[in-house]
């Protein structure tokens, strides 16, 4: 224990945070969460200490198939041999463009990167482009869109972001259609995108998509829809096609590649194009990256694509959360524990929480909750279901949930769930100070 300490110090003296995304870092997990992971094989992982977890988190959900799938592995793999980045494009990057314009409802063209926050970006650097219009409006109850300046600059987290630039980023609620419109009439004929997810944990009510698109393309503003989350799991033509609304542009990432890197911005041709270098009008630097279409890549995500059509993983996934979901509703309504923790979400993607009680906060309660799964060899810091969970992973994590509630239950009726954390408490990612 003491060397993994040593070797976990070590890692932050080289790496601010100790690892390249805050979600992963050591203040998001309890002290006995794993440190390092060496590897993965369909929905299981191992520490650098041999420990082996059934593994809900699947890399922050970028993961649809399983780790290691073979189908995409060989695809990368047969790729690696032929070399992964030339001065010219591949014509991978061909096939997967049309795959997507394929699948795709709104994605007459696409344009590749290495991840959301990039696309996200573009996809409002466009619509700025294409309406020559500053502000973006961006949906408050959305926890990220990107690490760049235009979205970061609304949370705590504002450091290092000009006040100009965060004056330009304005927000509104999630079904609350007049938020938006109010923005709308305090700076009219000024903002030039609207972005949100189509979906989170809470659906869309009283047809409020339908509302978003008809009150932005009134106002002449672009509608994207971020489908980082949605894109290929809740359909695999996106939430665009699973609700019939069409957004002018959407970026998708999670769940395109199977883990690897990849991502993409796709829309309206007459928008997209502003990127291109064949129109007559004031030239948009769009995407401009090294790595933005690396082969191999490339390659995951075409396999991993045709994989869930092929094998039809959205009802597989769909399936699976609802028998896990059904399964936690059943536990906390038999342990009495739904004022401290809810379930909720679409089956394809479960929101899984806390609340706050006298007993503890709900960041106490999610610290003391996953101290005891990982002790029962169960990873969960988020759901993320892919094609490799069965009906029997399920059940081993509902086994394990089981003995976790029993703790909280005790630390409930103790009157203090902190009592029972071994080591520090969970923190927010968005916080003003360390």
């Amino acid at each position: 224990m003491t060397e993994l300490l040593e070797l976990n110090k070590k890692v932050h003296q080289v790496i601010p945070g100790g690892a390249h995304t805050y979600s992963k870092c050591d203040d998001q997990f309890p002290s006995n969460a794993p440190k390092f992971i060496v590897k993965g094989k369909g929905c299981h992982i191992y520490d650098n200490e041999g420990n082996k977890y059934l593994d809900w988190g699947m890399g922050l959900g970028s993961v649809m198939l399983g780790h290691c799938y073979p189908r995409v592995i060989d695809a990368v793999m047969e790729q690696l041999k032929l070399g992964v980045n030339f001065s010219r494009p591949s014509l991978l990057e061909a096939e997967l463009a049309e795959l997507l314009v394929d699948l795709i409802p709104c994605a007459e063209m696409c344009k590749f990167a290495k991840n959301g926050s990039n696309v996200t970006t573009a996809a409002v650097k466009l619509a700025r482009a294409y309406t020559e219009r500053d502000y973006v409006a961006l949906c408050s109850d959305h926890p990220f869109f990107s690490f760049d300046d235009w979205f970061i600059g609304t949370t705590v987290c504002n450091a290092g972001v000009p006040k100009a630039i965060r004056e330009l980023s304005l927000t509104f609620r999630y079904n609350d259609i007049e938020s938006l419109k109010e923005l709308f009439k305090k700076f009219p004929g000024k903002i030039a995108s609207v972005i949100l997810e189509p979906s989170t944990g809470s659906p869309p009510l009283d047809g409020f998509l339908e509302k978003v698109r008809d009150v932005t393309h009134e106002n002449g503003s672009v509608l994207i829809f971020d489908e980082m989350i949605t894109g290929f799991r809740m359909h695999i033509s996106g939430a665009q096609k699973y609700y019939n609304v069409i957004p002018d542009l959407a970026t998708f990432g999670k769940g395109m590649g199977n883990g690897f890197s990849v991502a993409a911005v796709t829309g309206k041709r007459e928008i997209m194009e502003l990127g291109g270098i064949t129109n007559n009008k004031e030239r948009v630097f769009l995407l401009s990256t090294t790595h933005g279409a690396e082969t191999h890549s490339i390659a995951a995500a075409i396999a991993n694509i045709k994989e869930i059509r092929e094998r039809k993983v959205n009802d597989h996934i769909w399936s699976i959360g609802k028998f896990l979901q059904d399964g936690i509703r059943e536990l906390l309504q038999t342990m009495k524990l739904e004022n401290y923790f809810h379930i909720g979400g679409y089956s394809y993607r479960l929101a899984f929480g806390y609340k706050d009680s006298d007993a503890g906060t709900a960041l106490e309660m999610n610290t003391l909750f996953l101290q005891e799964l990982y002790k029962h060899g169960v990873f969960m810091q988020t759901i993320g279901i892919t094609y490799s969970h069965s009906e029997k992973e399920v059940t081993e994590t509902l086994n394990a949930m089981e003995k976790a509630f029993s703790v909280c239950k005790k630390a409930v009726e103790s009157g203090t769930v902190k009592s029972f954390i071994q080591g520090q408490t969970i923190r927010p990612v968005f916080r003003k100070y360390n």
